[in-house]
């Protein structure tokens, strides 16, 4: 008798381990499915994307601003085009200034407002460059009194639906330095 018991015990922990198994296939055959499907709609979304106006932006101009207690400072403007009849917050804009192959500023400016609907915005962003690494630069300066930079910028804004996306910026060129007359005038 006690054996009869022993074996309808075995045989009922062979039942459970047996269903534990196929759930556990089942489940894994739903969660590839499902993965498979949020595959699909991901590549369906970034094809219609790709053919949906996006704000554009370019960096209109790059010149010195003034002379303060610890730095130049430099004023970038960046004009952007909004497509969209709604207006647009800007994130945040992150920025990196370059000169003689090395950064000599960067920063980010938290919150800096919104694009127009259906218009172009011009945003300011400010690049203080401290005395200390200008006078690094001195070789670069020289006779010209001015210094070749690169700016990149990243303007990150949130369009509606879609979340977060940046707009990758870069700008080549010089600005030139004030001389010491053009600052008292």
């Amino acid at each position: 008798m006690q054996g009869a018991a022993l074996s309808r015990t075995n045989h009922g922990s062979i039942l459970h381990n047996n269903n534990a198994v196929e759930a556990v296939t089942i489940i894994s055959a739903c969660l590839y499915k499902m993965s498979q499907l949020l595959d699909k709609a991901k590549n369906y979304v970034s094809e219609k994307m790709s053919d949906v106006a996006k704000p554009e932006a370019s960096v209109s101009d790059v010149d010195f601003k003034r002379v303060s207690g610890n730095n130049v400072e430099f004023l970038a403007k960046v004009s952007v085009r909004n497509p969209y009849s709604t207006p647009i917050p800007i994130c945040e804009v992150r920025y990196s200034f370059k000169s003689a192959a090395r950064e000599i500023a960067s920063g980010t400016i938290p919150d800096p407002g919104s694009l127009k609907a259906k218009d172009t915005t011009m945003v300011d962003v400010p690049v203080k460059v401290p005395y200390s690494i200008l006078m690094s630069l001195a070789k670069d300066i020289g006779a010209d009194w001015d210094i070749d930079y690169q700016l990149d910028l990243g303007l990150i804004i949130d369009l509606p639906v879609v979340g977060n996306i940046t707009i990758p910026l870069s700008q080549k060129g010089e600005v030139k330095l004030p001389t010491l007359s053009s600052m008292f005038t």
